[in-house]
């Protein structure tokens, strides 16, 4: 009940935003019904690859080249990942399904736990923090922009009777799926929370509770003072390199 409401067609049309964009030289992974396009350079004898989940309303295309050569260079092997019905995946995007195809994203990498840092930006961190649950052993986790009370999201855009049930029905799928504090609390690995303190759309306490919910001893929560929801990377490029350089070499 709860998967097959969150793949509900209204959730689909109005929490996601699919762009269809083709990619160049795609790594293809077989989720169900569904191909994903995603990118990957792998990574180098010893190095470890960054797992990298982008925002709503983003494709795979808009990090390359740039973003993936600049995050390469700080020593690691890069994996874009894509949603179902973005860039140029099949499908269409339905929550509960998008969680599920975390799993057949870690098998295609053929790589062990340890060898992963997992980021998300936005929308992105839902699936990062899945992967991080679904693999505890993962170096380390990114959140960027991210969202945390994923039902409040949901709720700005829908309301529970649409959907045909009662906002505790709601409440309850969401939770069964989605508890990023429950999800948070069992990883002990590295975590580092980025966010400006400008975001209007993400607001900043969604920051502080992956922050507080995350029980790790190892968790940094860095604050840049320039740009919006949309704007940390382009306002904060330099520092924001910095911040996941220090990150990744602490791993």
């Amino acid at each position: 009940m709860c998967g097959e409401l969150l793949d509900h067609p209204l959730i689909t049309a109005r929490y996601f935003f699919p762009r269809a964009v083709p990619l160049r030289d795609p790594q293809f992974v077989a989720c169900g019904d569904a191909q994903l396009a995603c990118w990957h350079a792998p990574a180098s004898a010893g190095q470890k690859t960054l797992v990298h989940f982008h925002g709503n309303g983003e494709v795979v295309a808009d990090y390359l080249p740039d973003y993936a050569r600049a995050i390469g260079d700080l020593g690691v092997g890069v994996f874009l990942a894509e949603y179902r019905g973005y860039g140029g995946s099949s499908g269409i995007p339905e929550l509960g399904k998008m969680l599920g195809d975390v799993q057949s994203l870690y098998r295609a990498l053929g790589l062990e736990q340890e060898q992963l840092v997992v980021y998300g930006r936005s929308v992105g961190a839902l699936f990062a923090v899945e992967m991080a649950s679904r693999y505890p052993r993962i170096a380390g986790l990114v959140l960027e922009s991210g969202v945390a009370d994923v039902l409040q999201r949901l709720q700005v855009r829908i309301d529970a009777r649409e959907l045909g049930v009662s906002d505790e029905a709601l409440a309850a799928a969401v939770a069964a799926r989605l508890d990023h504090r429950a999800k948070l609390r069992d990883y002990r690995g590295r975590l580092l929370v980025l966010h400006t303190r400008d975001d209007d759309l993400v607001t900043p306490e969604h920051a502080r509770l992956h922050f507080d919910w995350a029980t790790t001893p190892h968790k940094q929560l860095i604050w840049f003072d320039r740009g919006g929801h949309n704007g940390l990377l382009a306002c904060n490029f330099p520092e924001y390199l910095d911040a996941l350089r220090n990150f990744l070499n602490a791993l």
